[in-house]
């Protein structure tokens, strides 16, 4: 017996063992997903609807978690990243013109990153023409100068940093029992500002970049085959995680700026201020907090996803474990979106750059499809995956997240047209 329960333990350690080498990826780009936008959308959904549009939380999990299972799928079976393979499957002209929408709508996520770490830096009385290059400058090097370990590490670590958000929401003092109940139990209507803040959530929680980032990064840790369960873990605990911040956020603002008469909140800056007053000073800091660790965290993956994937997508040499000198226009293109982003919200004010960022929103509305569709195509092809293809269930729940998004932003244009209710 004693040989046995020796056995167990020996298989557990080296389970876990492996377990943490493995894990990085799925957790990483789950928690990037809450960046300085994401933030923004969750809070004004609390802040606008109160608890109603928590239960969207749930389909919105389920449907990230077989999203990004897929590319870390594909990832690990074909040891190639996801736009080398749509290059190689369907030629450079539509890589092309995928890789030009990705630049669009990542330089201008980029920039709504380093405005949301400047807003956040505001509340603390720090000036943004000094915190923004200060900040530029240290995620630059931390690339450039680091290997994908031990980047890895530093992104893991500012993960952790994410529990500010369910803290500063108990200091909020909200109705759990009407929270757990609304996250249960849909309650959906026909308003177009609800329709609206439906789409934001799906569009801010489910974003293009997430795809080719992770399959990228999964592929540069060199996992295999083997370790293929470990990998699913991974993305499922990072999914689970992201949302279950999500959800913290939602309730905090609902607790206290819904709860109070409701508030128009510009930015997630705004939020966090709003909660001072109603939920005390240390859930407001608590909060900005979050916010300044979370832009900081995504104004860096953001545009390191967007060179993985356009120099696959190109064909040109990619990764942190290459000197700048091996892969030039890989580092060239992550110092050009760090440097640029950075400039803009130094030099431009507020309201001049909204416009790049509607647009880099309008190029994720249009590129998620198009990325589903691909990732579907490529993961049910027999010759490419083998076995590890997608099961039934997998292809209608990600077929279902394809339709569902495409029909959304069809409504929302012809609401337009009927204020204040949707033709039904």
């Amino acid at each position: 017996m004693e040989l046995i329960n020796r056995g167990r333990l020996r298989h557990w350690r080296r389970s876990a063992i492996i377990f943490f080498a493995v894990i990085g990826p799925g957790i990483i780009t789950a928690n990037v997903d809450n960046d300085a936008g994401g933030i923004y959308t969750y809070s004004v959904a609390g802040a606008s609807h109160g608890y109603s549009l928590l239960w969207t939380l749930i389909p919105i999990t389920v449907a990230l978690i077989v999203v990004q299972e897929m590319v870390a799928r594909m990832g690990v079976v074909t040891g190639k990243g996801l736009a080398d393979l749509i290059r190689e499957e369907y030629g450079f002209r539509l890589t092309f013109m995928l890789m030009g929408l990705l630049l669009v709508a990542n330089f201008g996520n980029t920039i709504a990153n380093f405005a949301g770490f400047a807003s956040g830096m505001g509340l603390f009385g720090a000036s943004r023409f000094i915190t923004v290059p200060v900040a530029a400058l240290l995620v630059w090097l931390l690339v450039v100068k680091g290997t994908y370990r031990s980047v890895e590490k530093v992104f893991l670590a500012a993960c952790v940093f994410y529990i500010a958000y369910p803290i500063s929401c108990f200091f909020a003092q909200p109705d759990w029992k009407h929270a757990l109940i609304s996250t249960v139990k849909p309650s959906f209507n026909f308003e177009v500002s609800y329709l609206y803040m439906i789409i934001g959530l799906v569009g801010t929680t489910i974003a293009p970049w997430m795809q080719f980032y992770q399959q990228a990064s999964t592929v540069e840790k060199g996992i295999k085959v083997k370790d293929y369960a470990l990998v699913r873990w991974d993305v499922i605990v990072g999914c689970t995680i992201t949302d279950v911040v999500a959800f913290f956020i939602i309730v905090a603002c609902a607790a206290t700026i819904y709860v109070g008469g409701g508030r128009q909140i510009g930015s997630a800056a705004d939020a966090a201020a709003a909660l001072r007053p109603l939920a005390g000073h240390a859930a407001g800091t608590l909060f900005a907090f979050g916010l300044v660790n979370a832009s900081l965290f995504a104004a860096c993956i953001l545009p390191l996803s967007t060179a993985y994937s356009v120099c696959e997508g190109l064909g040109l040499e990619s990764g942190v474990n290459k000197r700048f000198q091996e892969a030039p226009a890989f580092y060239w293109l992550y110092t050009g979106l760090i440097v640029f982003g950075g400039l803009t919200v130094v030099v431009l004010s507020e309201d001049r750059q909204i416009p790049i960022i509607l647009l880099s929103q309008v190029a994720n509305g249009i590129l998620l499809p198009l990325v589903l569709i691909f990732m579907l195509r490529l993961s049910n092809r027999r010759d490419l995956m083998g076995e590890h293809r997608n099961t039934r269930t997998f292809n209608v729940i990600a077929w279902a997240t394809c339709v569902v998004m495409i029909a959304l932003t069809a409504l929302l244009v012809v609401s337009s047209f009927f204020p204040g209710r949707l033709p039904v």
